[in-house]
């Protein structure tokens, strides 16, 4: 392998970005070697874009139907078991048992209302009030969401 040779790799390492190159023939060892190319970063100047503001839209309002309960579910005298957590509600212990609590049963802060499964875990839920159950305000099975309503309950 002559100068020319080598030229010819060089120029090839150049053309190809080859970092290295080893060749060995007869006894003959060549080695290549350059440092990486360092991107130097390049800054561009943005052209402004102009703005026009959209005019917002007006919506009518819609009223709840005549019979729709008012928003607040909490009253006078009446107080709400709130889910602690997300997970899956369910009244009974299992599908074959009986619910935990019915409406107008008594309940004391330690009774166990209900089970909320949350990561394949069945979480028993206490009232933490007392009172007595008026309206059970979530489906057996429905998914609920951290602090969602689930019972009424008329306290003294």
């Amino acid at each position: 392998m002559d100068l020319k040779d080598i030229k010819q790799v060089i120029d090839l390492m150049k053309t190809a970005e080859l970092t290295s190159f080893d060749l060995e023939k007869k006894g003959f060892r060549l080695h290549l070697s350059r440092k990486e190319k360092e991107v130097a970063p390049q800054v561009t100047q943005a052209t402004p874009i102009s703005v026009t503001p959209i005019p917002t839209a007006t919506f009518p309002t819609v009223e709840a139907p005549a019979g729709t309960p008012a928003a607040p579910i909490e009253g006078k005298g009446i107080e709400v078991i709130k889910s602690p957590m997300v997970g899956t509600f369910y009244r009974a212990p299992s599908p074959e048992s009986p619910v935990f609590i019915e409406i107008g049963a008594a309940v004391a802060a330690d009774s166990v209302v209900c089970i909320i499964e949350a990561m394949k875990v069945l979480n028993e839920i206490q009232a933490e009030i007392s009172g007595t159950i008026i309206e059970v305000l979530v489906e057996d099975g429905d998914a609920v969401e951290y602090g969602q309503p689930l019972f009424k309950v008329k306290t003294a």
